[in-house]
């Protein structure tokens, strides 16, 4: 398969595929014109890949969970231990968003978006971080 034909097969942009390659991730062949050829096996690797970053795992996570699926005496715990870190660090964020919500929308109801000066967001965002000076 072509790059085009690869990309509509996985869902993944070319520019992506040939950032997958670039990185390591994947080594389709080359023809002689110098063209990639994506083996069935590429193309696997590529919605294997694809799928990974839709649920977040960074490309250190993946090229690890992508070496696990390759390694057919690899132990589901090392995959899971993977997973875990990832899900824990989804909470962290998750939380600090959350947090972030919280503030902000306090900020909004306490601002009258009235035709007056004072606002209460614009007095938040001025405030320099506690341990850091003006």
């Amino acid at each position: 398969m072509n790059i085009s034909q690869t990309a509509m097969a996985t869902g993944l942009p070319p520019k992506t595929i040939r950032y997958y390659e670039e990185i390591g991730l994947i080594t389709p062949s080359r023809a002689q014109n110098g063209y990639r050829s994506f083996s069935p096996s590429d193309v696997h690797k590529l919605s294997f890949l694809g799928r990974a970053r839709e649920l977040g795992f960074s490309i250190e996570e993946c090229r690890a969970l992508l070496a696990l699926y390759e390694d057919q005496s690899r132990a589901s715990a090392d995959v899971k231990d993977i997973a875990e870190k990832h899900l824990q660090d989804i909470d962290a964020k998750m939380a600090k968003l959350a947090a972030m919500r919280a503030t902000l929308s306090d900020l909004v109801t306490r601002c009258s978006g009235d035709h007056r000066p004072d606002c209460p967001i614009l007095a938040d965002l001025a405030i320099a971080p506690s341990g850091q000076g003006e």
